[in-house]
């Protein structure tokens, strides 16, 4: 009987907790949405008085509002790219190499995340200045690339370390030439790591306000820049639709991500080994 009580008592707190975590989650989502497609809404309303798509047709029809877009997805995509280039052969060495500072210089990947990330992009920004490539595609480029190392040195690695050897040497044993076995086994294995770390690279540069701000200025405004001045010089609901917008690739790539990768995965991605 008292094992049944406190059975009764543990579902109950975890119900209870259950509740606030989706409140907490999920209600600023919620009220995001409402705001986005209300015409009137005045406090001490719960729900808006009326329903409205003006703001909606506003952001889509304003012209400089859809090039930030298309220059955000353009942006992300190359980055994401570029950061696959770069960092897959960097991620499988740290995996399979031992090396002196192996482990000094996979943590320094993790140093573009560990300060604040204005100071460094206006430490970052004196430097492209004497480069000459402030105000330009390449250094918003660049300036996103370096935001994003971590993601795909750090998951990637994991990924790799995961792949069994014996697997590999089977392959070898075989007659398979080492770029065969990478092509063949390795790299297919590995698969659902770079893909989690791509989706990640991918929203992390989407998402990117502070140093293309600093860089791109004022020709190039990507959509987290632009959403500034929404808010501060438009009502509450464009600002609202505009983050939906924002929100939405987050979200969709998020659950598609999910199908590759659990908690214990991403984990294992940053875990220094």
């Amino acid at each position: 009987m008292w094992f049944i009580k406190a059975s009764g008592k543990r579902k109950i707190v975890e119900f209870i907790g259950l509740s606030i975590f989706l409140i907490f989650f999920f209600g600023p989502l919620v009220n995001l949405l409402l705001l986005a497609f209300s015409g009137e809404w005045q406090y001490p309303e719960a729900l808006p008085q009326a329903w409205s798509l003006e703001w909606w047709s506003f952001v889509l029809q304003d012209d400089s509002i859809v090039r930030s877009m298309w220059l955000s997805f353009l942006i992300a995509t190359i980055v994401t790219l570029i950061s696959l280039i770069i960092c897959i052969p960097a991620a499988y060495a740290f995996a399979r190499i031992q090396f002196p500072l192996r482990r000094f210089f996979l943590f320094s990947f993790l140093l573009t995340n560990a300060f604040p990330k204005m100071g460094l992009y206006v430490a970052i920004a004196v430097l492209f200045y004497q480069l000459n490539i402030m105000n330009t595609f390449t250094g918003i480029i660049l300036i996103h690339v370096i935001n994003t190392l971590m993601f795909m040195t750090w998951i990637p690695s994991a990924a790799f370390e995961n792949v069994h050897r014996s697997q590999e040497e089977a392959a070898r044993d075989a007659g398979a030439s080492p770029l065969r076995v990478f092509w063949h086994i390795t790299l297919p294995m590995a698969k659902p790591g770079i893909i989690v770390a791509s989706v990640f690279t991918f929203l992390s540069s989407l998402d990117e306000a502070e140093g293309t701000f600093l860089v791109g200025i004022p020709d190039y405004q990507t959509m987290p820049v632009i959403m500034y001045s929404i808010i501060a010089d438009y009502p509450s609901t464009a600002g609202a639709v505009f983050s939906v917008i924002l929100t939405l690739p987050t979200i969709i790539l998020l659950l598609a991500a999910r199908r590759f990768v659990g908690a214990e995965s991403f984990a294992n991605g940053l875990r220094m080994k």
